[in-house]
This record gives structure tokens, C-alpha cells and sequence, in this order.
């Protein structure tokens, strides 16, 4: 049996990332932080995978940070605290941008709780599906912090501003139903569909060009930043690799082949 924190299995160029930390809701700690972005990496970097799945084991997709770990930060030496916190930050958002930037898509398949940073760490997926006993709380308010995981980038993207607020103020549960009518969550499924539904979206999603796939991705998510313009700009030397690229010369070659043998 797999005792790693982190689960990575590869079937038909579908990557599935499983949290397994199910007895802790798959609350991240430190040890768990390092597995996930060693796997995140590997995922990255493979070009025979060509999109990744997320999801949770157990009851839970990710109650967030790990308690155990914040009691030990605060029993630090007062003069190490800051500086402790700082680097810790830094991990979590090397963690959260592997996940952002990943080039090629990425489906969170949130399976129950996603709480705080597990909550975000599902907004930093290009897209979330979810089962019937799935929620989301940025519950960051309740433990006297912020939200630390993208939330306040990725939530007002989702939902507009004035919701980013109240539900990032109010800390408060938001249901299934309320997490879909909002557009936290992009599809629902069934719990024993979820998997095999995310899998089956993540195929259909990844059949065309890899490299105009992870260009395109990487200036749309600017794209809300940038003035039109660099848009354009960014899109033309995209467009100049593409041009270049395997899959652009043999799509056009498949297609004049068949326009000249239909002629005949």
C-alpha cells in the first residue's frame, strides 16, 4: 500500500495527483507541501502528460494548512517567527504557482471539503468539478489570517469582487448548489462519477496542440492584467512559435492531403 503523502498515478497521458493525508482531511503540512511539489514539478516537466487531475482522499479534498504546524510556529522564538512565517510563505506560493502556471490544464476534482487553503488551492486549477458533498470555505478569518493561497486573486476572478468579500469576510460554508449557482465550481457530478467525469474532461481538453495549449493558457491568465495591446503583442509571438511547431505542420499537411485527394 502507498504511504506517500502524495499519490501520482499517469494513465493515457491523464495525470491524477491525489492528496493522501485522508485521516487529517488532507490538511497540508510541511512534509506534505514538499511531496506536492515534487510531484507538481515531475508534472510540469513531462511532456507525455498532457493534463492533470487533483483530488483529495478519504471524505475531504483539503481542510487547508496543517494545525500542528501553526502550534509549532507560534511556540518559536519570538525573533524567529517573522522570518519563519516568511519562508514558509514562500513554499506555499512556489506550491500555489506550479499549480496557477502548469502548462497544460489542470482540473481540480474536489471530492468534499475544501477549506482555506484547500479552497484555494482548487481556485488556482484552470477548472473545478465537484460531487454532491463538496464545500468551500475561505475560513482564513476564523484562524486570524488571510487568505495565503491566491484566494484574494483567484476568488474575486470567479465570483466579482463584492462576493470575494463577503465570503472571504464572513468565513462562512458555501454548499454545492451555492458553489456552482456562484461559479466556484464549473461542473457537478456525482461522488462516484467525480473521478472518472474529471478524467474524461481532461482528455477531451488536452486532444489539441500541446504548445498552443500552454501558450494560450499563459496569456489568458494575464490577460485581465495586461492593456489590450500586449494582449495582441504576446499572441503574436506565441502565434510566431506556433507556426514553427510539429503539431502546426503536420496538421496543415493532414489537411491539404485530404482537400487534394478529394479533388480527385
Amino acid at each position: 500500500m502507498d504511504d506517500s503523502l502524495i499519490q501520482l498515478q499517469v494513465e493515457g497521458g491523464i495525470a491524477t495527483l491525489t492528496l493522501n493525508r485522508p485521516d487529517k482531511r488532507n490538511a497540508m503540512s510541511d512534509a506534505m507541501r514538499s511531496e506536492f511539489i515534487h510531484a507538481l514539478e515531475r508534472v510540469a516537466a513531462d511532456k507525455a502528460i498532457r493534463a492533470l487531475v487533483l483530488t483529495g482522499a478519504g471524505k475531504g479534498f483539503c481542510a487547508g494548512g496543517d494545525i500542528a504546524g501553526m502550534e509549532r510556529r507560534m511556540s518559536a522564538p519570538t525573533g524567529e517567527i517573522a522570518f519563519n512565517g516568511w519562508h514558509r510563505q514562500q513554499r506555499v506560493h512556489y506550491t500555489q504557482t506550479l499549480l496557477h502556471t502548469m502548462p497544460k490544464p489542470v482540473i481540480a476534482a474536489v471530492n468534499g471539503a475544501a477549506s482555506g487553503l484547500g479552497a484555494d488551492t482548487a481556485l488556482a486549477c484552470d477548472f473545478i468539478i465537484a460531487s454532491e458533498w463538496a464545500s468551500f470555505t475561505w475560513s482564513y478569518i476564523h484562524r486570524g489570517i488571510v487568505p495565503d493561497g491566491g484566494g484574494m486573486y483567484f476568488l474575486p476572478r470567479r465570483v466579482g469582487l463584492p462576493r470575494a468579500k463577503e465570503l472571504i469576510f464572513s468565513g462562512r460554508k458555501v454548499d454545492i448548489d451555492e458553489a456552482t449557482a456562484l461559479g466556484i465550481v464549473d461542473r457537478k457530478t456525482t461522488a462516484d462519477r467525480l473521478l472518472a467525469d474529471a478524467q474524461a474532461w481532461a482528455k477531451e481538453l488536452s486532444q489539441g496542440s500541446a504548445t498552443a495549449l500552454a501558450l494560450t493558457k499563459t496569456i489568458l491568465d494575464q490577460s485581465f492584467e495586461l492593456p489590450a495591446q500586449q494582449v495582441f503583442a504576446q499572441g503574436s509571438q506565441a502565434q510566431g512559435i506556433c507556426y514553427t511547431s510539429t503539431e502546426h505542420r503536420e496538421s496543415v499537411m493532414a489537411f491539404l492531403a485530404k482537400a487534394t485527394s478529394s479533388k480527385q
